[in-house]
């Protein structure tokens, strides 16, 4: 089983990865890794000596391409699972993309194959709940 936590706040020090929602004309941007048959939404690892936001603009720009965007924080969540803890606008993309990431698809956020099924649509949902969007 897997539980999606959200919080308020959390110390910088304590987040390993940063995810990235984003928007393209009112389209939601996911990505397709290399080597899965699957689409996730942006994001990744935070190297050493990184800001949670310097990970996240470096991030998206490796898996999407984006060259000109605006970061806002949205939420901090977690994720367990079996009881062990485990927005971007953009206005200009790349051509070539420069990462494990195969394609970038832009969705009104039906996708048919989840890479994470069971947290991406949560953080997508909390995204609406932030903005005031149904």
């Amino acid at each position: 089983m897997i539980e999606v936590k959200f919080y308020k706040e959390v110390d910088d020090s304590l987040l390993k990865f940063a995810v990235i929602l984003a928007r393209i004309q009112e389209k939601w941007v996911f990505c397709k890794h290399r080597e899965r048959d699957t689409f996730e939404i942006p994001g990744g690892h935070r190297e050493v000596g990184e800001d949670i936001l310097t990970t996240a603009k470096r991030e998206f720009y490796e898996e999407t391409g984006a060259v000109d965007f605006d970061i806002e924080k949205i939420c901090v969540y977690s994720v367990v699972r079996d009881g062990k803890w485990e927005e971007a606008e953009i206005r200009t993309f790349e051509r070539e993309l420069h990462s494990e990431i195969e394609k970038i698809i832009l969705t009104d956020g039906k996708v048919d194959r989840w890479t994470y099924p069971e947290i991406q649509p949560k953080l997508m949902e909390k995204y609406r709940e932030t903005k005031g969007e149904v």
